[in-house]
């Protein structure tokens, strides 16, 4: 049986899972799976993936949320002297940064400025970022972007627990780790566009062996860092995606993976940022439903 669905992976149609920050661009995920796929109690699952188990995906933490700022709003007063963190809630690149600015505990000092990204501000372009994307951070009277580059740029420009690796060996392994982000994204995606069905499977086992290379925690370099907020947001989506298009358990069988995950559930800076699984799914029915009917 062959089955083509086309999979909106963010909140957005114009959202791939890329690892370049999101953009105005117009793109998807598409599953078009060239693999065999057989129906498992009214689900699909893929053949090569046969055997793993589904666990129960952990419920989002609430916490409470301003309203995005969209067409309608009145402009920000940029360069006024507050430090402000440009963000959509449903974007995972911007949810790098808001991890690490809940980390370091900045929520009184980064003032969060959700933006609407379907109904984007004129002036959020004009005034504020010219690349029109998210994340962006406004500090020191310029505006930065790029999701890498701000989680390191928060970590060292402001006060509060260190996100950075202590010692050669570690700052070696979280430069090559953040360095496979791409790799890594562009892995998973391939899986799911039909075009190497053991893509997805080679890359959660490297994300298995990384997280062995220190016995100091359940984090990939043993204590939480940059590298856990990097693959967080991404990790999250493609667990979720995997589950409930493909009835995949990417833990199954890893334990280093599912133990990360377990810990960073405890962690609330990450789960102050997650979105509700359900309200994700049924995104992605609604969607998957649209294109059928194009």
């Amino acid at each position: 049986m062959s089955v083509g669905v086309n999979i909106s992976v963010c909140a957005y149609p114009s959202f791939a899972l890329s690892t370049r920050d999101y953009s105005i661009s117009s793109s998807s995920l598409y599953l078009d799976r060239k693999i065999l796929l057989r129906p498992v109690s009214g689900r699909l699952r893929c053949k090569s993936y046969g055997k793993r188990r589904i666990e129960p995906i952990s419920a989002v933490k609430e916490s409470s949320r301003v309203p995005e700022l969209d067409s309608s709003s009145e402009p920000v007063q940029v360069f006024d002297g507050s430090t402000r963190l440009y963000i959509s809630y449903t974007c995972p690149f911007a949810q790098r940064a808001w991890i690490a600015r809940n980390y370091k505990g900045l929520q009184n000092k980064i003032e969060l400025v959700p933006i609407d990204l379907k109904n984007r501000p004129v002036w959020y372009k004009e005034k504020v970022y010219e690349a029109n994307k998210v994340p962006a951070l406004e500090h020191n009277n310029k505006v930065m972007g790029e999701s890498l580059d701000l989680i390191k740029y928060i970590d060292t420009n402001f006060e509060g627990p260190s996100l950075t690796p202590d010692g050669v060996e570690k700052q070696a392994v979280a430069d090559e780790l953040l360095s496979y982000t791409d790799s890594f994204s562009k892995a998973v995606r391939s899986t799911l566009n039909g075009s190497d069905s053991n893509a997805a499977d080679a890359t959660f086992d490297y994300m298995e062996k990384a997280l062995s290379k220190f016995n100091e925690g359940p984090f990939f370099l043993g204590q939480f860092s940059l590298v856990d907020v990097a693959y967080a947001p991404f990790i999250e989506r493609f667990r979720l995606i995997l589950r409930d298009v493909l009835n995949v358990d990417i833990t199954s069988g890893r334990p280093n993976l599912a133990l990360w995950i377990q810990e960073m559930n405890k962690i609330e800076a990450y789960t102050e940022t997650r979105q509700d699984p359900k309200e994700l799914v049924e995104r992605y029915k609604r969607r998957v439903q649209a294109e059928a009917r194009l």
